[in-house]
């Protein structure tokens, strides 16, 4: 979810000797994943089945587990690729980790035995938790990270999310469609906050790269 302000100068694919793109799956991976799009894309990703929760509130237990794995499933994915578009080894590893919690839970979210309320809640108590103290980790190992504060603030709504869904007992289904619904419309728009925000450090490192007229230019 952080990106620095040095890697906002490298989010596509880099160049080839000859001047056409770099075929390299990592630079492939790089460009993706540093995109302000991306990033978008990630929390449309989150906000938009916390919406469909809250809309449909009285869904069974075993389609709200189906909802929140796929979301978790996709999720993980596209933080997966985000992982790759910084340098910092250390931001990467913590970011991988998160990309496989989610993944991970998104498996287990999917299984049949598993789909109980204590077992989601568990479940998507631990993810958001975990995240969200690795994504305060990378925020504040991070040197140069652009907009900071809107990626520490999303990563302490997570810790927030992980303890309210692990500390409240849910004896019900819908109690807990729409606890998991509400954190995930507040989460999806924190990332879209980190998105836009993200996308106004690359318009600002670009505006920068480019020269102004010399003295001597005629305009």
């Amino acid at each position: 979810m952080s990106v620095s302000r040095d890697a906002a100068a490298r989010t596509g694919p880099g160049p080839r000797p000859d001047g056409g793109a770099s075929g390299d799956p990592g630079d492939v991976l790089a460009g993706l994943g540093g995109s302000w799009t991306w990033l978008l894309a990630s929390a449309l990703a989150t906000l938009v089945p916390g919406v469909i929760v809250l809309v449909w509130p009285d869904e069974t237990l075993h389609v709200l587990a189906v909802a929140v794995g796929l979301y978790l499933l996709v999720v993980g994915v596209f933080r997966f690729v985000a992982a790759f578009s910084p340098k910092e080894h250390g931001e990467r590893l913590s970011r991988l980790l998160v990309s496989v919690l989610f993944v991970l839970a998104g498996v287990l979210c999917l299984r049949h035995p598993l789909q109980t309320v204590a077992a989601l809640s568990l479940i998507v108590g631990i993810v958001w938790l975990v995240s969200g103290m690795l994504t305060a980790y990378a925020a504040l190992a991070v040197k140069d990270l652009a907009h900071r504060g809107f990626v520490l603030g999303a990563a302490t709504l997570g810790v927030v999310a992980g303890i309210v869904v692990l500390a409240l007992p849910t004896q019900s289904a819908l109690a807990l469609t729409r606890l998991l619904g509400l954190w995930l419309v507040l989460l999806g728009v924190a990332e879209l906050g980190v998105a836009f925000a993200w996308r106004s450090a690359l318009r600002r490192t670009r505006t920068e790269r480019v020269p102004g007229p010399g003295p001597g230019t005629t305009l």
